[in-house]
């Protein structure tokens, strides 16, 4: 079989990118079955790193992520089980799927959890015996260079992958530092002994993605070379080095380009594959032989945004020698104390399930910076970070909700530092002179909406974390909002909304920019820059603008002024207004002023009311037909998309927490599980993990830039967070079990709470916060009003 062909029409980037959530599962928690040294432990004798199950933790799609990496490595070196077509592509977003019987090679960079996709650079597939250039076909065995293998066979677990390539009889196994994938190939005896090189392989492929890649090997035997590809990110640069641990007998090098090209120029030196030291064109292939010996092989596969000659410093810098032992061991040390952040005492199910999570939240954003600080930035030019990381990854539509919370509360001044920094230098490289809106290896897709790297810098000020120029900081987030060409802000800041005359996510829009202003107005405020924060504190209102008090939902408006009609708030999709949703999910967004919400809305009352529609009407599937992205509904509401993620914790507003605490039950109960296919979506990046994690402890930011974590109730019985300032943070549920599962009182170091939540300096301070759970008729604390989390409108 030749390579596939893959041919396809981009759509533009403006229509929903709806299918980020699905394809972490196996390696995600299958990362986490490694048995490792003992640390303290309230309930279970056994390390973070060894309570989480293998091939835990996929969306219902498949699309999943089992391999080698360290926390936020550049590398996440994993097994690709098939390369589709570009249009049938988004089941393979991973570049794997738990139900595939074949794997054409290990690739060296993936998402965890994004649906729209790309990556799979540098596919190395170890091969015994005769060797063929093209996959081939599943169904046809030795048909290429693909081979049958067994889950039975598989182990996966934080920094190390091992399977058994059927066809070969070659035993695989893969760890990693931040840059550089280790391979360790044992083959049979007796057996040729070869390793192919495919740079025509990408996840997210299609005829002509690859738009130039080079191969050269070198006079001591490192392979180098790059590639460019026209993907999701398109004029990416990827370059590599890979070392092997024996020498070569022979090396062959081959240009299979399937696209017709009417001008090739001259050809390098070399009468034939064998005799060719560098190649460069669109379709190579290089394979690499070695003597038979009962020695396993390793090799060692460094990257770089950057040059060859980075990848090769990269490599000598973190794996000097072949020693895989060491490699591996550093990288679950590295895994033990990300994970050992929290001790976590619940039922063997749940732990399971929490501990995957936090390994998910723990994978992006993602290094993009070689050892001596390089990096390339979203202009494609070259630049050197000072005194930080360069990170990239951003999934920031996702990620500004929970998932980067989440950081500041573990990983303040190293992770979130790092990332502040990162934004703030994009948006000054930036030729448009804004921030990364999904921004990957420094290069910006401009895929979903908003401009949602604001509240995450807003996010990081206001809670203290320091390490980053602020000045700088506010510069970005203003120019970034007033940008006019981007989304149609010219539209919004003349007439205080988007119309959706010429833009199908135009409610959507609206709402969402008007709480990336609100955070704004706050970090503004709290640098004493009244100007900027009076005129951010009236754009954060402009969520009313697309609110019809008439039906009490938000709506499409047109350039008139009038709503768009008809309307139906169970449209979603192409045109429908919203964004990976319809009003039914968006109605709710204004997470800066949820009392102004019930103000419009007529009461508190009026909001249960719609809450409890929308979470127990009977849903059309159809209505969802053509939106990849909607998955895990609960009537209207869809946790298996982000602009939901809130929307149980409202009723805390409406003086009603029974009910939030029954309905995140009900969401917990199903929607996150330990098998494998454990998510109901895929994991945007960690943003799906985050909310499992903080709804678990109890808590969650509902708004970003508050300060504030709106209360909800526990899931575990007890989790003890070490807090990166030395203090110890304890969350207890007293009584928890399934028929007590509402909040009796709660006590902050021994003294009640009357309010519904709790801020970022309580937490930080450490000490115990504790959960009495009862049944629902002795449930005091939560059947009677308690003091609202901040709004920015107070109750009429």
């Amino acid at each position: 079989m030749t390579y596939p062909k893959r041919s396809v029409t981009l759509k533009a980037m403006n229509i929903p990118i709806s299918s980020r959530r699905v394809w972490l599962c196996r390696f995600v928690l299958a990362a986490c079955a490694l048995s490792a040294a003992p640390i303290a432990q309230v309930a279970v004798a056994q390390s973070p790193v060894a309570a989480v199950d293998p091939f835990i933790g996929t969306g219902p799609e498949g699309h999943t992520f089992p391999g080698a990496t360290v926390p936020f490595g550049m590398v996440q070196l994993s097994p690709d089980t098939q390369i589709r077509p570009f249009k049938q592509s988004y089941k393979w977003a991973a570049g794997y799927r738990y139900e595939d019987t074949t794997i054409l090679g290990f690739s060296h960079t993936h998402f965890s959890g994004a649906g729209h996709s790309d990556l799979g650079d540098v596919l190395l597939q170890p091969i015994s015996g005769d060797v063929r250039l093209e996959p081939g076909e599943i169904d046809v065995p030795n048909s290429g260079y693909r081979s049958k293998f067994s889950h039975d066979t598989e182990k996966a677990s934080p920094g190390y992958y091992a399977v058994t390539l059927e066809d070969y009889g070659i035993r695989a196994e893969l760890t990693a530092t931040a840059r550089v994938g280790v391979h360790r190939y044992t083959y049979p005896a007796g057996k040729s002994q070869h390793v192919l090189l495919d740079l025509r392989s990408s996840i997210y492929n299609y005829t002509g993605k690859v738009l130039w890649s080079r191969v050269r090997v070198r006079t001591d035997g490192t392979v180098t070379g790059m590639r460019e590809t026209r993907g999701w990110a398109p004029g990416r640069q990827e370059y590599f080095a890979i070392r092997f641990s024996k020498p070569m007998s022979s090396h062959e090098l081959y240009d299979h380009e399937s696209t017709p090209v009417e001008y090739k120029g001259f050809k390098t030196p070399g009468n034939t594959p064998q005799d060719t030291q560098s190649i460069e064109g669109r379709g190579l292939i290089g394979v690499f032989d070695f003597a038979s010996s009962r020695a396993p092989l390793l090799v060692k596969v460094a990257l770089s945004s950057v040059s060859e000659d980075s990848a090769i410093a990269n490599m000598d810098a973190e794996v000097p020698a072949f020693d895989f032992e060491s490699t591996h061991t550093a990288a679950v040390a590295e895994w033990e104390k990300a994970l050992s952040a929290a001790d976590i005492t619940a039922p063997e199910p749940m732990r399971k399930s929490l501990y995957t999570a936090m390994y998910h939240s723990l994978l992006a954003p993602s290094l993009s910076m070689d050892v001596d600080g390089s990096y390339r930035g979203p202009d494609n030019q070259v630049h050197k970070a000072n005194g930080f990381h360069y990170v990239s990854s951003l999934s920031l539509w996702d990620t500004y909700r929970a998932e980067q919370p989440l950081m500041t509360l573990l990983q303040p001044e190293a992770r979130t530092s790092d990332l502040v920094n990162s934004l703030i230098a994009s948006q000054q490289q930036s030729p448009f002179g804004i921030l990364p809106v999904w921004q990957f290896q420094g290069i910006e897709t401009w895929c979903m909406i908003g401009y949602h790297a604001v509240p995450i810098i807003a996010d990081a000020y206001l809670k203290g974390i320091k390490g980053f120029d602020e000045k700088a900081a506010l510069n970005a987030m203003v120019a970034s909002a007033n940008y006019a060409p981007y989304g149609n802000l010219g539209s919004y800041m003349k007439l205080g909304y988007v119309p959706v005359d010429n833009d199908g996510e135009a409610a959507s829009k609206t709402v969402e920019y008007a709480f990336d202003d609100w955070t704004i107005a706050r970090t503004a405020g709290a640098m004493h820059r009244n100007e900027i924060a009076s005129t951010f504190n009236k754009r954060a209102a402009y969520w009313r603008n697309n609110f019809n008090t008439a039906d009490g939902f938000v709506e499409p408006r047109l350039a008139n002024g009038e709503y768009r009609k008809p309307f139906d708030p169970t449209r979603a999709g192409a045109n429908s207004g919203f964004t990976e949703g319809n009003a039914w999910q968006y109605s709710w967004y204004q997470p800066q002023d949820e009392q102004g919400l019930i103000n419009v809305l007529g009461g508190p009352t009026k909001l249960v009311a719609k809450l409890d529609d929308m979470f127990d009407q009977k849903v059309d599937p159809a209505k969802y037909a053509d939106v990849e992205d909607i998955s895990g509904m609960i009537g209207q509401y869809i946790h298996g998309n982000e602009p939901s993620h809130h929307l149980p914790y409202l009723y805390m507003y409406a003086a009603e927490p029974w009910r939030t605490q029954a309905r995140l039950k009900q969401i917990v109960d199903t929607q996150y599980k330990p098998t494998t296919d454990g998510l109901v979506g895929n994991d945007d990046l960690g943003q799906m993990s985050a909310w499992f994690v903080f709804t678990s402890l109890g808590f969650y930011p509902v708004a970003p830039g508050s300060n504030e974590y709106v209360l909800g109730r526990p899931f575990v019985d007890r989790s003890v967070l070490h807090l990166p300032n030395g203090k110890v943070l304890t969350i207890v549920a007293d009584k928890l079990s399934d028929t007590n599962a509402f909040v009796q009182s709660v006590t902050l170091d021994g003294k009640p709470l009357d309010r519904t939540f709790i801020t970022h300096e309580e937490l930080m301070r450490g000490g115990e916060l504790r959960f009495v759970m009862s049944s629902k008729d002795q449930a005091t604390w939560s059947l009677h009003p308690q003091r609202p989390p901040y709004s920015m409108s107070k109750a009429n």
